[in-house]
């Protein structure tokens, strides 16, 4: 069963990161998240549309 909200971990390990760089771009803004308490998440399908950006040219 594929996860549709990830976590800061979880993140990095799909995109191949480490956790303090995927936390930083994540904190930026850079990788699209919201935070639930003190937490941050990530949406798979936001996480793929950031994927596909940067398939497309797009810097971060």
């Amino acid at each position: 069963m594929e996860r549709e909200i990830m976590t800061v971990s979880q993140v990095a390990e799909y995109l191949q990161l480490s956790e303090m760089t995927t936390y930083k771009l994540v904190q930026e803004g850079k990788i699209p998240g919201f935070k639930i308490g003190r937490h941050w998440r990530v949406k798979k399908e936001d996480l793929n549309e950031f994927i596909e950006r940067l398939k497309n040219g797009e810097r971060i």
